[in-house]
């Protein structure tokens, strides 16, 4: 790494860089879709307050409108998040992550690097991903977690509100990503960050095991 300082904490994406964008799209959502009706059914009493936020005579199938459509939902994000935690904790979900992904924890945890991780989906989904993993429990190699409540991700606010978080200097935190927007962000924000490429397109590194120490 052609960098100034050695960083004294890593900062993480998840989908593009830790595990497979394909794994949200393929696995989870589908996931969702086919148990929703039988999870609504089995727990009325968690389910009950939920679909009273959704609009029409059947909730059920306005939530799956709003799976096809892509919809954002709030009643739609915190039933799929109960769903794919029925899901993990039954062991028919493991959260997908590149090989390089735990030896890269594991390296930079025993070289004294903390390692937090910045997605997009809810800390609870990260925290799913990394502690039902199909390398295993991944979360002692984590010591913090934050998504979008901290703020955009292409936003280098949010980049100064988490090295603010973690009381560190913004150069003494390594971010890494897949979208050059946020790259771009941590930069502005006086973070080192890397832009990575899994397909070998042009990017700073191809792999988290290029990432030293």
């Amino acid at each position: 790494m052609n960098h100034h300082t050695h960083p004294k904490a890593v900062l993480l994406d998840i989908e593009g860089t830790t595990s497979s964008i394909r794994f949200v799209a393929d696995e989870l959502f589908p996931y969702a879709r086919r148990h929703l009706a039988a999870f609504v059914a089995s727990n009325p009493e968690v389910a009950a307050p939920i679909l009273a936020q959704v609009p029409g005579d059947d909730p059920v199938a306005t939530l799956l409108q709003w799976i096809d459509e892509d919809r954002k939902e709030t009643p739609l994000k915190t039933l799929q998040g109960l769903i794919w935690a029925q899901g993990y904790a039954d062991g028919e979900l493991k959260g997908h992550v590149y090989p390089d992904t735990p030896e890269a924890l594991r390296r930079w945890t025993a070289a004294g690097l903390k390692v937090h991780i910045y997605s997009s989906g809810s800390i609870a989904a990260q925290k799913l991903i990394f502690g039902h993993s199909i390398a295993g429990d991944l979360t002692p190699f984590l010591s913090g977690y934050f998504d979008t409540t901290t703020g955009p991700k292409r936003d280098s606010d949010s980049y100064t509100r988490i090295v603010d978080a973690l009381d560190l200097a913004p150069s003494e935190l390594l971010f890494v990503s897949d979208m050059p927007a946020e790259v771009d962000a941590a930069h502005e924000a006086g973070l080192q960050a890397l832009l990575i490429a899994r397909d070998g397109g042009s990017a700073d590194i191809h792999s988290l095991a290029e990432v030293l120490p």
